[in-house]
């Protein structure tokens, strides 16, 4: 009986600010913004309600500009550990309907309904339904879109908002979708779209009506994507709710407080960063081939950097000293540092054989694991702080405040 897909896309409303009107009912109907301290570099907007996007407070913007915009708003600081709370909890209402629940960041899902049609009514009954519980249960609001792809069950959940559901379908998404602006598209950038409309295509429509291989020949295999994505021909599946994806890299990264200012502070950060990817790798049994580091400076540009191991690793002070050495061979240090990331990439099998150099010092390099053995089995058994490097005990003007647990949304799997 039914032959087309079934995907629902919901996007929870003004997430952050919601979650903490509903924690502080005196916060309801009014304008408010959750922001990073203002004594400390994060004093930026994360999030904010309706109402204060209606006064022009935007996402990024320096507290003290949205202050100005919006006289009467409410600085409130984020609390990270309630937005994973009530991320899996809206979940949990997902799961009530079909397994098949993919993460896109901790406010937004798709969710495959198609084999639910039977039991739990038409996919925009289900979507109403979920609307509804999530309303009710949590004091949330969510915008669904419903429609037979993932790329237009997303762009249903952005057109309407806050509370609402809106279906693209087969037979309308022609009239819907088309005539939106290119930028409204999945993975339609900035950079993409002025690509694009240097070369007269502006709308949707625009990509759909546009060759494919002229697409491919300025945007390489994503104008290709673009254009099958435009088109509705997109077939990328929903992940089931346990699904873990393989591992590429891994890495880890923070906006510092206050600025870096030399050599040494950009080393202690990366030192620090670099324990908890030393971590992550053991955990997956995994080891490094590369090292590569992004590099934001306070003007807001950033520059990436990547170099090969002579061999690979879990260590952390390789990983570290490593993407030091790549920093100050690369860095200009026209601008102060504003962010560090650093990631472990090339990864291999911990167990795979290896061809090692005639130079590579065996016995002290097993010293070296076997010292990070003593020190990862310390800090499992009394927290990560039990035992540390004497230079990172100073201030390394790195936040605590749990920002770093968030995970942004990676790329849909095919």
């Amino acid at each position: 009986m039914f032959t087309e897909r079934a995907i629902l896309h919901s996007d929870l409303n003004c997430f952050y600010a919601s979650v903490e009107m509903m924690l502080d009912p005196s916060l309801r109907g009014k304008a408010i913004a959750v922001c990073g301290a203002t004594e400390e570099r994060h004093g930026i907007v994360l999030a904010k309600s309706d109402l204060a996007k209606k006064a022009g407070v935007k996402t990024g913007m320096v507290n003290w500009e949205a202050q100005r915009l919006c006289k009467d708003l409410i600085l409130v600081p984020p609390q990270y550990d309630q937005y994973l709370k009530y991320s899996k909890l809206v979940r949990a209402i997902y799961q009530r309907y079909t397994d098949q629940v993919e993460p896109y960041g901790m406010d937004e899902c798709w969710l495959d309904v198609t084999g639910s049609r039977k039991c739990c009514g038409s996919a925009m009954e289900i979507a109403e339904k979920i609307r509804r519980s999530v309303k009710e249960e949590l004091g949330l609001t969510v915008s669904i879109g419903v429609s037979f792809n993932k790329i237009f069950a997303k762009l249903g959940s952005d057109l309407k908002k806050p509370d609402a559901i809106t279906e693209i379908s087969v037979e309308n998404f022609k009239d819907k979708v088309w005539p939106l602006h290119c930028s409204d598209l999945l993975y339609c950038g900035p950079a993409t779209t002025k690509k694009l409309e240097s070369r007269g295509i502006h709308t949707i429509g625009d990509i759909a009506e546009t060759n494919p291989e002229y697409l491919k020949s300025f945007l390489g295999v994503n104008g290709y994507a673009l254009w099958t994505y435009a088109s509705g021909n997109d077939q990328s599946r929903v992940m089931h709710k346990d699904f873990e994806s393989p591992i590429k890299s891994v890495g880890h990264g923070i906006t510092c407080m206050a600025d870096l200012e030399n050599n040494e502070e950009v080393y202690r950060v990366m030192l620090e960063l670099s324990q908890d990817v030393g971590h992550r790798l053991r955990v997956h049994e995994l080891s490094a081939t590369g090292v590569q580091i992004y590099v934001r400076g306070d003007d807001l540009f950033g520059s990436q950097f990547q170099c090969k191991l002579p061999a690979k690793t879990q260590l952390p002070s390789e990983i570290a000293n490593a993407g030091f050495d790549i920093f100050r061979q690369r860095y200009p240090w026209g601008t102060k540092v504003r962010a560090v990331c650093v990631r472990a990439i090339g990864l291999v099998p911990k167990n795979e054989n290896e061809q090692l150099s005639l130079f590579d010092n065996t016995l002290r390099r097993q010293k070296k694991e076997k010292l990070q053995d003593a020190i990862e089995a310390l800090r499992g058994r009394f927290g990560k702080a039990a035992i540390t490097y004497a230079t990172l005990l100073n201030d390394l003007k790195m936040p605590v405040d749990g920002r770093d647990k968030v995970r942004m949304p990676g790329m849909m799997y095919q």
